[in-house]
């Protein structure tokens, strides 16, 4: 977090903040933040060339300020962020700052994760090869990697974004884990839902 945040820190004076914070404290609710309402998490355009697309951002903006959002989140899930630099993202956060009508909220991303590691739900049903995958990336045999990534995709697709956890379940099952059931709101999966998932795994080499 930190390292996100110096940088986007020198976005705001010393004149804004004691100006929020006077207001923060003579509200009846100091210290409390209204966050109702819509706040979509905005797209960084880029050109062609991959750079950023300032320019069309504030179009962007320029129509989201017409609509009575209640604020933006910028560097969000839709803002392509991990591949943004350090300046590009505090110049992108300076560009919506200056183009976003006062009153607005803006939820400005200062996240730093790197990707030398992952938090992979097929783990559960596929741990070994899911170290090996890793294992390849580390040492460098990106050929081998990529053709076990390719496998992987449609298992990894099917226990997560697309049956969840019941499937996830499912397919410890079938390796050997005890998976057990979904305790409610979830459902066990249909009998359509179980082939597909069968077809995800068997198709792909792994059952």
């Amino acid at each position: 977090m930190q390292c996100a945040w110096r940088p986007l820190s020198r976005l705001l004076s010393a004149r804004s903040y004691q100006t929020a914070w006077s207001r923060s404290q003579s509200s009846p609710a100091a210290g409390r933040l209204d966050l109702s309402g819509i706040y979509p998490p905005i797209a960084t355009p880029f050109t062609t060339k991959e750079a950023v697309d300032y320019q069309r951002l504030e179009e962007n903006l320029q129509k989201y300020a017409k609509m009575p959002f209640k604020g933006l989140v910028v560097q969000g899930s839709n803002g392509e962020y991990p591949y943004l630099t350090e300046d590009e993202r505090v110049e992108v956060v300076r560009t919506v700052r200056r183009t976003l009508p006062e009153g607005k909220v803006l939820m400005a991303g200062s996240g730093c994760e790197c990707a030398v590691g992952g938090v992979c739900a097929l783990a559960n049903v596929l741990g070994q090869e899911l170290c090996e995958l890793e294992r390849l990336c580390q040492s460098g045999g990106w050929e081998e990697a990529r053709i076990l990534q390719q496998r992987l995709i449609e298992p990894n697709a099917a226990v997560t974004r697309k049956l969840g956890v019941p499937a996830l379940k499912q397919a410890m099952e079938w390796f050997g884990f005890h998976g057990g059931a979904c305790r409610s709101p979830l459902q066990p999966l249909t009998e359509a839902e179980t082939q597909q998932l069968r077809r995800d795994f068997s198709t792909n080499g792994w059952l």
